[in-house]
């Protein structure tokens, strides 16, 4: 069936990409490349054919690479987009690998907008448009605390927890678990939750941070530590919550514990990340608890309205984005420069509200069905 699966989605993915996904080009328009990470991760492939679908409701050309987690593939994948005139790159980066690249963009005069992972260590573009990640982690993390019940909890009935982090290469995966721990530690430091495993307070405590974090947010390695964890470290407790950064990594997490004969009648609060139908339905049916809906139609939507005022001169106007600020504007710090970070909000779902990405379009009629 697993076979089947990336069969079928290969095939999905080739089609966009030699087809046009089924579109015909309009012609006459500005080219914009789309450079997006990877198809194992499935929001990618939405995200990709999302952009080209607006770049082209706008009159633009448009085309759209995957690059299967592996940067000189992605390098080459924009390059052919510099070398077939491309005015405007929307790149979702899988490292700071990308960056002589998008260099070779600034010396073309092509604009570049960062795609919901900021382009490290690079001063060569000006534009990032992504989620408000810092807030992500807060909201897995207040999933928690309210799974948990955290606030009736004493050091007597203490509940026990395992971290998970995403890939160290993607800087949100920075945020994501910052954000988790500025609600999360106040209740370890009181004794009523206890880390089983690794314990990163912040992302900055780099040794302990590598090791809970997921290369490329590949979901066998989760499965793996994981199950590692279970035979080890967690062997002698039960937990009851694992901080999962997105909802790849929290199924895979998931199939762990449930081979597990502890975790066979009640698992632990598990977060995620993504509202990824399978996710979705895990949640329906009381498994996965929670998972943060970010609606990438309208961050693919505001990536192209700033592709768009860029290329005629204006200063852009994102309708339900804030620009960072304050405290917030270091989510636009390359390491180099601070580029201009459209900020959109991102929404906590549990079992109790799963309507609100059912109801916003977020899956197909078939999907919503199943989740209704």
């Amino acid at each position: 069936m697993k076979k089947l699966t990336v069969v079928l989605l290969t095939l999905f993915v080739a089609g966009s990409l030699f087809a046009g996904g089924g579109t015909q080009k309009p012609s006459g328009g500005a080219l914009i490349g789309l450079a997006m990470p990877e198809t194992h991760v499935l929001r990618w492939v939405k995200d990709g054919n999302q952009l080209k679908a607006e770049a082209e409701k706008r009159g633009y050309q448009a085309e759209v690479q995957w690059a299967n987690a592996d940067q000189p593939t992605q390098n080459q994948q924009i390059q052919s987009f510099l070398t077939q005139g491309a005015k405007a790159l929307v790149v979702g980066c899988i490292s700071e690998g990308v960056i002589s690249v998008i260099a070779e963009a600034k010396r073309d005069n092509v604009a570049v907008i960062a795609y919901d992972r900021i382009i490290p260590n690079s001063a060569d573009y000006d534009y990032y448009i992504t989620f408000n990640n810092f807030k992500v982690g807060v909201l897995q993390a207040q999933s928690i605390v309210a799974g948990l019940n955290l606030d009736a909890a004493t050091a007597a009935t203490a509940k026990n927890i395992t971290l998970f982090a995403g890939s160290p290469t993607d800087g949100n995966a920075f945020f994501f678990f910052d954000g988790a721990m500025s609600v999360l530690n106040p209740y370890i430091d009181k004794g009523v939750l206890k880390v089983v495993g690794p314990y990163p307070k912040t992302s900055a405590e780099t040794a302990a941070f590598q090791q809970i974090a997921t290369e490329n947010w590949q979901a066998p390695i989760a499965k793996t530590r994981m199950e590692n964890l279970l035979n080890n470290a967690a062997r002698s407790v039960t937990l009851d919550a694992v901080l999962a950064p997105n909802d790849t990594l929290a199924r895979a997490i998931i199939e762990a514990l449930k081979a597990d004969a502890k975790y066979r009648t009640k698992l632990p609060v598990v977060s995620g990340q993504d509202a990824e139908f399978e996710s979705a339905l895990s949640i329906k049916n009381g498994e996965q608890y929670s998972t943060v809906f970010k609606d990438t139609a309208k961050l693919a939507e505001a990536a192209i309205i700033i592709a768009d005022a860029v290329l005629k001169g204006q200063t852009p106007n994102v309708p339900g984005a804030v620009l960072a600020s304050g405290d917030l504007e270091k989510i636009g710090d390359t390491g180099k420069k601070v580029v201009k970070a459209y900020l959109l909000d991102p929404i906590l779902v549990t079992k109790d509200n799963l309507s609100v990405p059912v109801n916003a379009g977020f899956f197909s009629a078939e999907d919503a069905a199943q989740l209704k």
